[in-house]
């Protein structure tokens, strides 16, 4: 058993290009599906009902969906519409465009938590539109929706290990080559649950220092 953790070692580059390339996913992905779920959610609090409803549409439908399908979609749809991306392209957009449902949702829940006050105060003093939105609704917004996003970028982590069903080389796919190339299957994946764990507990030490600022400012 300790020779098959040594080839996990001798195979050391391979594996740090894997985990270089799901923290890349995890980073692009993170960032703009946070992005384009702060722009989601005016959309979802919207008291016009047609943009409300349409954009709680596109949420139901990521949330519904299950990843992996949504992967091949991306993958293997696209193509046929004349949009042809290359796999680690395609896998970017699937987690974003996934995710983006997800963020969207959770930042309207700590929109809709917020005192009415707020929003009018910002109003009162001249701001509107994406100012409003900027100034004086995000911020607090994503103080109160911090350990929620932490979870969700747990949650792209995992979701990247799906991408080696369609040959993009993060971690678990360059990992099963380990595994298929020197038949040590255990030492492989239990090398790739500690190393996932290991990105899992940075998010939750990162979003917790953050959390405990927000909880400082708002004291």
């Amino acid at each position: 058993m300790t020779h098959n953790f040594l080839i996990i070692w001798q195979q050391r580059d391979v594996v740090l290009a894997g985990l270089l390339n799901t923290l890349i996913l995890l980073a692009v992905s993170g960032l703009a599906s946070l992005v384009l779920g702060a722009l989601l959610a005016p959309l979802l609090v919207s008291g016009n009902k047609v943009v409300s409803r349409v954009a709680a549409a596109y949420v139901d439908a990521m949330r519904c969906a299950p990843f992996l399908l949504f992967v091949y979609l991306i993958y293997f749809g696209l193509p046929t519409l004349g949009i042809n991306l290359s796999n680690w392209s395609a896998g970017a957009l699937a987690l974003i465009l996934y995710n983006t449902a997800y963020m969207g949702e959770l930042l309207r829940g700590a929109w809709l938590e917020l005192p009415a006050s707020l929003i009018e105060s910002g109003k009162a003093f001249g701001f509107r539109g994406l100012t409003l939105l900027r100034r004086i609704i995000l911020p607090p917004v994503l103080m109160r929706a911090t350990p929620l996003i932490g979870n969700q970028l747990i949650q792209i982590v995992k979701d990247s290990a799906f991408l080696t069903v369609i040959a993009v080389s993060e971690l678990t796919h360059e990992m099963t080559g380990i595994q298929a190339t020197y038949f040590i299957p255990f030492a492989a994946f239990v090398a790739a649950v500690l190393l996932y764990w290991c990105i899992c507990l940075a998010i939750e030490a990162a979003t917790g220092m953050l959390n405990q600022f927000a909880e400082e400012r708002r004291a």
